[in-house]
């Protein structure tokens, strides 16, 4: 009607209420795909370094950073748990705990392992460098699910906190590891100062990922999920991230891929995510 009666004004109007409609019918589209049990819980997404020494480690700290400014992107509060440095730069390990409605649901299908294809910064001869690293996410749990954990069951170990945390925490063996010896998951936080604290917060780590465990056995998607996170090499990459001798990310599972490197780098994730969700509720109902 408005271009019958030739009112621009009103055309452009028109226009930007359907792109509005759009967007809104998009992200609707994308919560109906976050229905899962556990997807409405914050999230502890933990990231280990690959084979590779300080490159693997590197492009942990890289990672740590794409997931720290993803949460900041989607308003959600992230805390570092736990941080094991290199030797000469990044990190070993580092676990996250990132708070905000669906915060699992949209992280949880980052769980793998992450290529990196890059002219590396350490080598004097500029040579392209292979590195991989490995993403492992899982629910942070409330009260209202009951997760029995046998005390004798768990080995605990006591140690100086690492990384940041300022001198102080540095001075008393205030960080944390459980061993669940039946399964043989561990967990460590250095959060507090408080030794009495971090084991509190180890303990519903731990019960997390035991309760993260047992979904993916009614998934009966264990095994494959398992092969993703002990295996840090060649061949069971989810996503690749191309920054030499072109840019691109590409997705295994979904195809989805860029050439914007740096934007995913800096946390633009949701695309990917989006992909990976679809993909999921697909297969399932294949």
């Amino acid at each position: 009607m408005a271009e019958a009666e030739k009112d621009d004004a009103l055309v452009l109007e028109a226009e930007n209420a359907l792109k509005q409609v759009a967007s809104e019918l998009s992200r609707l589209g994308i919560e109906s795909l976050l229905s899962g049990e556990a997807d409405h819980y914050d999230c502890f997404l933990e990231i280990n370094s690959g084979a590779g020494g300080t490159e693997s480690q590197d492009w942990a700290a890289m990672l740590m950073r794409m997931y720290s400014r993803w949460a900041g992107k989607r308003g959600f509060k992230c805390e570092v748990v736990d941080e094991n440095a290199g030797e000469e730069a990044g990190i070993k390990s580092a676990t996250l705990r990132i708070s905000g409605h669906n915060a699992y649901g949209w992280a949880k299908t980052e769980s793998g392992v992450h290529r990196l294809v890059r002219i590396s910064p350490f080598d004097s001869n500029a040579r392209r460098h292979t590195s991989f690293a490995g993403v492992w996410v899982y629910p942070v749990i409330d009260d209202k699910i009951d997760i029995k954990v046998d005390e004798k069951d768990i080995q605990v170990d006591t140690m100086r906190s690492g990384g940041a945390g300022g001198q102080h925490v540095n001075k008393t063996e205030s960080c944390v590891r459980f061993t669940h010896l039946p399964t043989g998951i561990v967990v460590k936080c250095q959060t507090s100062r408080s030794q009495h604290a971090n084991r509190a917060e180890a303990m519903q780590m731990l019960k997390a990922r035991l309760y993260e465990r047992e979904l993916r056995i009614r998934e009966e998607k264990a095994d494959a999920l398992n092969a993703q996170k002990t295996d840090n090499a060649w061949g069971h990459q989810i996503r690749s991230y191309v920054l030499h001798p072109y840019q691109m990310v590409k997705d295994a599972r979904t195809d989805m891929e860029t050439s914007d490197s740096q934007g995913v780098l800096d946390g633009d994730l949701d695309k990917f995510m989006s992909a990976a969700l679809a993909d999921r509720v697909k297969g399932k109902a294949g």
